[in-house]
């Protein structure tokens, strides 16, 4: 009578497993990688608490709408506000699907063991800036910010044999951290996710620039419903928590 009751017991957990995974989806994320640091400890929570998992793709800020707009499928898209926009006039991502979602700034940081500029005013890092000996920004916001500035401040022309801007999807504090260059730019978040680098602070904010990061869903996100529950998780307080602890604020 046992094994009957046992057998039966098999049974029954089969079928319910199976109900489970029937109604467990795949979300996929395509997202800077300005919030990777933020997001990727709590994705395992959303996965445990809802039963779907989280497919993730980490790319450069540039690189992720290029990879969108030739046609690769993500459900969900964490990019920069106005590239959202722009996905949504092409058409990519569903028309009012735009979520305001982090606000990041631009840091210094430089190779380990080197001498920490002084950045305190805008004074002070033009002149940390004319004393560097090779300087380093990205390909996204931020390079793009600071090759503005440092022609806004008469300077461009005495940095440009000094200067390296590195292709979409390289990371400055990664260059920093192998030697490539003494003194980089880039979002706080991505500085203080790698290990090794030293983070000397934000720029002065008379010339800060702020990266507004949106989400956009996907108009046609294999697993649209699952998707808004995943967005609906990422502007939960605990995530807002550790978006402030990676050196950048939530927007939503």
């Amino acid at each position: 009578m046992k094994k009957v009751y046992f057998v039966a017991f098999i049974v029954f957990a089969a079928v319910l497993a199976h109900s489970l995974t029937a109604f467990a989806a795949e979300v996929t994320m395509m997202s800077t990688k300005a919030v990777e640091e933020a997001l990727s400890s709590l994705l395992p929570k959303y996965e445990k608490a809802s039963g779907n998992t989280v497919k993730t793709i980490w790319d450069g800020t540039t690189v992720v709408p290029k990879r969108i707009t030739r046609g690769e499928m993500a459900d969900i898209v964490i990019v920069p506000a106005p590239v959202i926009d722009d996905l949504i006039k092409q058409g990519k991502l569903v028309n009012g699907s735009r979520l305001d979602f982090v606000k990041s700034k631009v840091g210094a940081a430089v190779r380990p063991g080197a001498l920490r500029p002084d950045i305190s005013s805008s004074q002070a890092l033009k002149t940390s800036l004319l004393a560097a000996k090779s300087i380093i920004i990205s390909a996204g916001p931020s390079g793009i910010h600071m090759a503005d500035l440092f022609r806004k401040m008469g300077i461009y022309d005495a940095l440009k044999p000094k200067l390296k801007q590195l292709a979409p999807g390289q990371q400055v504090g990664d260059a920093l951290v192998r030697g490539d260059g003494d003194l980089g730019f880039t979002q706080i978040s991505e500085f203080l996710m790698i290990k090794g680098v030293d983070y000397v602070g934000p720029l002065p904010e008379d010339v800060q620039y702020v990266t507004l990061y949106s989400i956009g869903l996907h108009a046609k996100a294999p697993a649209k419903d699952a998707a808004l529950t995943l967005i609906k998780f990422l502007t939960t307080p605990e995530v807002a928590a550790a978006i402030r602890s990676k050196g950048m604020e939530p927007a939503f």
